[in-house]
């Protein structure tokens, strides 16, 4: 918590919000001035981006069992890699296959392949904002791990207890 019992990532959020809009404010300004729109569609922009919700949960998963399936021809070479996607989870919970992309990339194209095509069967309980279900983009990382390869950088070796 911080000051006045605000947690501190409500209070980081709202900040980053806030220089979102004042971004998106500059960028109307600056397509005003050059004549590329007229200021009654840049108080529209403005007006949407200043009320966009900002969830009070965010979407939780709802898989049991993750839906990823190691390339058989990668796994047999115990090629490991770790790809970031971009996922649109809509009201409802389920993953928008049209909107899933590759932030970061494993360097692998099927590692990347195999990512996108386990996204489309994700479920989710979606995300919240004023007690209403929210549609939000959310990335999202898939880990590709051999278990006889050796940990990645930056992976946590975690040794069983006896």
């Amino acid at each position: 918590m911080h000051e006045g019992g605000t947690p501190r990532w409500r209070m980081i959020r709202a900040r980053r919000t806030r220089r979102v809009v004042a971004g998106a404010a500059s960028i109307a300004l600056a397509l005003i001035t050059s004549g590329c729109i007229d200021k009654r569609d840049a108080k529209k922009m403005i007006e949407a981006l200043q009320s966009s919700l900002v969830p009070d949960s965010l979407p939780v998963m709802q898989n049991t069992e993750l839906p990823f399936k190691y390339p058989p021809e990668l796994y047999a070479q115990k090629v490991q890699g770790n790809v970031t996607l971009r996922i649109h989870i809509d009201a409802q919970g389920a993953v928008r296959p049209e909107s899933t992309s590759v932030v970061e990339s494993s360097g692998y194209a099927a590692l990347d392949t195999a990512a996108v095509r386990g996204a489309r069967d994700l479920r989710f309980k979606p995300a919240f904002a004023k007690g209403a279900p929210l549609a939000i983009s959310v990335l999202f990382p898939v880990y590709f791990r051999h278990p006889e390869a050796s940990p990645l950088p930056g992976d946590t070796v975690l040794k069983p207890r006896d």
